[in-house]
């Protein structure tokens, strides 16, 4: 009996020594989940973070000042289908084909980093306004053509009764009815089960229409606004200033209802949260253009555990790089992907350096084609842009065309009558899209084309609509709007010379057909899936 109990101890101390002790496995690295938090049509200037008296911005301003703000980001069009292209890919919207463009078709093999996400093990949805407006695949038969959009399977069902207001503080007639942080919470509860997420939220918020002096309902007042110098300043313009801020506070609304779920859930601090626009502001001179207020926009990134906070990088961003920043993150290579052009700024995340860390030749690109149907034959606008720390340089492509669209367009009710120049009747009225229409309608626009007999008022039509030189160079640091183009000036020679080289490169290294062929007008020709308007041959309009 003894000698039976000594050998279940020495077997129980073998057991428990150093070859044999049983040790608890080290617990798996928690993976962070992702949020990407994405509003439509919305300048780097309009937060209250940047400084903004009339925008009020809290939960931008938080993710901002706990997380690293990018005070450099430059969207990759000032057009959103091309620019959401190129953040999804990480390539330039001229290397997407048709998938960079416009209304134009999703094709398979633009595979975005989403997709990747998912096959690494994350649960992936949105709400909202996903990578779009694309044509995807209606049916099987569409064997070229993408059948889900490229932000994910959406998750858009719960919406609002738009009757009952007492929920609906800050909220505006022209605002979507989507419940975007209902959705969310949805997903959350219903769909993510136990692995990380990625989930896109893309509000509708502030892209037009908007309902006009909804302002006056939220307290704000005429004086708060900023005008830029771009645009007159009156009430009009300034009332349409602040039904925009309406809209951007609206979006920021959902963003802190999401941030203080997380919070109250426990998973805030293992979520990266990334917030941007896709494109500038919808006004005369900012979106569909590739000038400040059209591609810079916000752009704040919140990881405490992993990002040191209260930092700004003030060095050009570009939206390229965030498909392979959120790859590295997720520990992901691209996969099927076609190939990434953008390059991971995760170092600058987890260091702590803040203003301008890139060095000086840092670079930004950015480009334009078709917006929306507004020219003979459909054509559009192509520009290519390079934003260093101090100029953006533009290219104007085909400056014989006009910027902002024709000035007249073909009725669409009777095809052989040609409707009035600068869309004006015979009432002294703007008819509603007869001219410019890469400007959104709205009441700037109609102010502008109704007084531009006025000798104050032309001179800020013209800077919307006129035709353009081949090149423009800004001093965006001293003139933000725009207004003073260097290009040809001696002073300036040998920077523009930089630039211009600089610009030329890139668009060569990432073979722009515009640039490198062999069809240098394929972009014209891509078929377009939104409405067509019917323009007179550009030597017809008056």
């Amino acid at each position: 009996m003894l000698k039976n109990v000594r050998i279940i101890v020495l077997l129980l101390v073998l057991w428990s020594g150093p070859g044999c002790r049983q040790t608890k496995p080290e617990p798996e690295l928690k993976r962070p989940n992702i949020l990407f938090v994405i509003s439509d049509d919305q300048s780097f200037a309009h937060t209250s973070f940047s400084g903004s008296k009339f925008v009020n911005t809290p939960a931008f301003d938080r993710v901002a000042r706990e997380g690293v703000y990018f005070a450099g980001c430059i969207a990759g069009s000032p057009g959103c289908a091309p620019s959401r292209s190129s953040i999804v890919t990480g390539r330039y919207p001229w290397q997407n084909e048709q998938s960079g463009q416009h209304a134009s078709s999703w094709l398979k093999k633009y595979v975005p980093f989403i997709d990747e996400l998912e096959k690494a093990g994350y649960s992936t949805g949105r709400t909202g306004k996903g990578v779009g407006p694309f044509q995807y695949a209606g049916n099987t038969n569409d064997s070229l053509w993408r059948v889900t959009n490229a932000g994910g399977m959406v998750h858009s069902e719960i919406s609002y009764d738009k009757k009952d207001r007492s929920n609906l503080e800050g909220y505006a007639d022209k605002i979507s009815g989507t419940d975007y942080f209902g959705n969310f919470k949805y997903f959350i509860e219903n769909v993510r089960k136990d692995r990380p997420f990625f989930f896109w939220y893309g509000a509708h918020e502030p892209h037009r229409p908007y309902e006009k002096g909804s302002w006056k309902r939220m307290g704000k007042h005429l004086e708060d606004a900023e005008v830029p110098g771009f645009l007159p300043d009156n009430d009009e313009i300034r009332g349409d200033l602040l039904d925009y801020a309406v809209e951007v506070e609206w979006f920021d609304r959902h963003l802190g209802d999401i941030l203080q779920y997380l919070e109250d859930i426990g998973e805030l601090d293992n979520t990266i949260v990334i917030v941007t626009s896709d494109n500038g502001k919808p006004f005369p001179r900012a979106k569909a253009n590739s000038y400040e207020y059209g591609i810079h926009v916000p752009m704040a990134i919140r990881y405490p555990e992993k990002f040191p906070g209260g930092r700004v990088i003030k060095d050009p961003i570009s939206f390229v790089d965030i498909a392979p920043t959120i790859l590295e993150i997720a520990g992901k290579g691209p996969g099927d992907m076609m190939p990434v052009t953008g390059k991971s700024f995760l170092d600058i995340l987890t260091s702590n350096e803040e203003g301008y860390v890139k060095g000086e030749n840092a670079y930004a690109f950015s480009g334009r084609e078709r917006h929306s149907s507004s020219r003979y034959e459909n054509r559009g606008y192509p520009q290519r842009a390079i934003r260093s720390r101090d100029f953006l340089y533009i290219w104007n492509m085909r400056p014989e065309r006009w910027p902002a669209g024709a000035p007249r367009k073909f009725d669409p009710e009777d095809t052989l009558q040609l409707l009035p120049v600068n869309g004006i009747g015979d009432d002294g009225k703007y008819i509603p899209q007869s001219a410019y229409t890469d400007i959104d309608d709205c009441p700037a626009k109609t102010y502008l084309l109704e007084h531009a007999g006025d000798t104050d008022i032309k001179p800020f039509l013209d800077l919307a609509v006129d035709k353009r030189p081949e090149f423009e160079l800004y001093a965006i640091n001293t003139d933000p709007y725009c207004l003073e183009n260097l290009a040809g000036m001696p002073e300036f020679a040998e920077e523009e010379t930089r630039l211009k080289k600089e610009l030329l490169s890139e668009l060569k290294r990432t073979k722009d057909p515009r640039v490198v062929g062999p069809d240098t007008e394929i972009f014209d020709r891509y078929k377009r899936y939104s409405p067509i308007r019917k323009f007179p041959k550009p030597d017809n309009f008056f």
